[in-house]
């Protein structure tokens, strides 16, 4: 289970103020990459929290409305839109994501542990944690927050261009997904830079 072994080590060296930072939705052909940057109280601990993958779909809604209700915790949200992702790729938007993520909180930190490896570049001094959300209760925390909070604009985007199955798949790459892709084409809010979106975009 994570814990606050890595931001204790962190405040002791001198660094007050400690963000973790993941995001949900990198590998989807569909809607955002959503980055959450969230800041823990220093005596925080949690028997649940954990690792957004390993959790239930409900669990994970029940841990997000509890972190984001408490007033000892500062949290920021960012989204990079698909139109970013074309743009730049799905590394720099989800980099750059992370970083307004970062900056968006209330108090600015000191340093930020990153979910995987280093982001070069990255606006605040920071370090990569690999699985880092499975260690750091902070990463965890932002895990939860990203995942949750891009699930439910897909549920939002299900209503307004229906007939994908974003509501169930969230934009993942589907069997589901792909023939809807073929039998209808790509919306507004489908990753065209993706190979799959990219290809039947060049077939039609």
């Amino acid at each position: 289970m994570p814990d606050m072994e890595r931001e204790c080590a962190l405040q002791q060296a001198g660094y007050k103020v400690v963000a973790g930072i993941d995001e949900a939705g990198r590998g989807p052909l569909a809607g955002p990459v959503s980055a959450a940057a969230v800041i823990l109280p220093e005596s925080f601990t949690h028997d649940m929290l954990d690792d957004s993958k390993k959790i239930t779909s409900r669990k994970r809604e029940q841990l997000y409305e509890e972190l984001t209700g408490r007033r000892d915790i500062m949290w920021s949200l960012s989204y990079a839109e698909p139109e970013e992702i074309d743009e730049v790729n799905i590394l720099r938007a989800t980099h750059a994501a992370m970083g307004r993520a970062a900056q968006g909180l209330v108090r600015l930190p000191d340093y930020c542990v990153i979910d995987g490896l280093p982001v070069p570049g990255f606006p605040i001094e920071s370090e990569g944690i690999i699985k880092g959300d499975g260690k750091s209760l902070s990463i965890a925390a932002a895990s939860i927050i990203a995942k949750v909070s891009r699930d439910q604009r897909m549920i939002e985007y299900a209503e307004l261009y229906p007939g994908y199955g974003f509501e169930q798949h969230k934009g993942y790459g589907t069997k589901q997904h792909l023939e809807a892709l073929r039998k209808m084409g790509p919306c507004p809010i489908h990753r065209r830079s993706f190979a799959p979106v990219r290809q039947l975009m060049l077939d039609i």
